[in-house]
């Protein structure tokens, strides 16, 4: 065990062992006020308004004028916490952990019993997208989506049957996923800057950000799921070579946070 792995493996263990105390920064959203959308996948869920509409212009204030974002087009994210490790898919321990800024840390979410580990922000300009993925299971437990600015449509799909649901990620709202929906479904964002509704209403894109929260999972994944669970991929021996041909097939796990810091 190197230096700095036994750090990352030191903050870990802190995280868990201490009690989360939640900042002095009162938070809008409503406590545990969660609720299961009644579509598959199940274990999407939801809860709108978790900020409220001058909350959330704030933040968008701060994102467009206080960080610092890669330049360069398309998806651009921002790391907090450790950073995500586009090699091993889950962090990684030669970076230094970076801590949750003021304008964060009420936005974390409190039905937990710990912070969360990985944070990313990010910003999707009107047409771009993350292609389907899920995130893996070895590293990541649980996983939020927080939406802000313009509504956008994502995409779940199930493995070779081809079902697909279309969830509609409207401002200001926070998702869970949990069970099926995290586990067995794929998620994404089509690249297009139109979205269809179902009543057929076509509906413009525009700037929309996204605050996705990560835990590092305790224990191993016991899902069995060999088309999209590393662990149990990794068990069988075939890990690796199923990776190889997503990558070939252009199918391999979607970047979910890049730069100075999915979904």
């Amino acid at each position: 065990m190197n230096k700095r792995t036994s750090h990352v493996q030191q903050n870990f263990l802190r995280s868990i062992i201490q009690p989360f105390i939640h900042p002095h920064h009162p938070r809008q959203g409503m406590v545990g006020e969660f609720k299961e959308l009644p579509i598959e996948p199940r274990g999407i869920l939801w809860q709108d308004d978790f900020v409220d509409p001058d909350h959330e212009q704030r933040l968008i204030s701060i994102f467009l004028n206080e960080l610092e974002w890669p330049a360069r087009a398309g998806r651009l994210s921002l790391h907090y916490g450790y950073t995500f490790d586009y090699k091993t898919f889950g962090i990684d321990p030669d970076i230094p952990y970076k801590e949750f800024p003021d304008w964060l840390q009420p936005l974390i979410p409190t039905t937990e019993a710990r912070p969360p580990d990985q944070v990313c922000l990010q910003h999707y300009p009107p047409g771009s997208g993350i292609p389907p993925h899920v995130d893996t299971h070895k590293a990541y437990d649980q996983l939020y989506a927080l939406s802000l600015g313009a509504p956008v449509v994502m995409q779940f799909r199930k493995g070779k049957s081809g079902q697909q649901v279309d969830v509609d990620l409207t401002p200001r709202s926070m998702m869970q996923m949990t069970g099926d929906a995290r586990l067995h479904w794929t998620h994404g964002i089509r690249k297009r800057k139109t979205d269809t509704l179902v009543d057929g209403t076509v509906r413009a894109r525009a700037d929309r950000w996204s605050i996705t929260y990560r835990w590092l999972r305790k224990g191993e994944c016991e899902c069995g799921n060999l088309e999209l669970c590393d662990v149990a991929q990794q068990r069988i021996g075939v890990e690796k070579e199923m990776r190889s041909v997503k990558e070939l097939t252009g199918k391999a796990p979607a970047e979910q946070c890049r730069g100075g810091n999915s979904d």
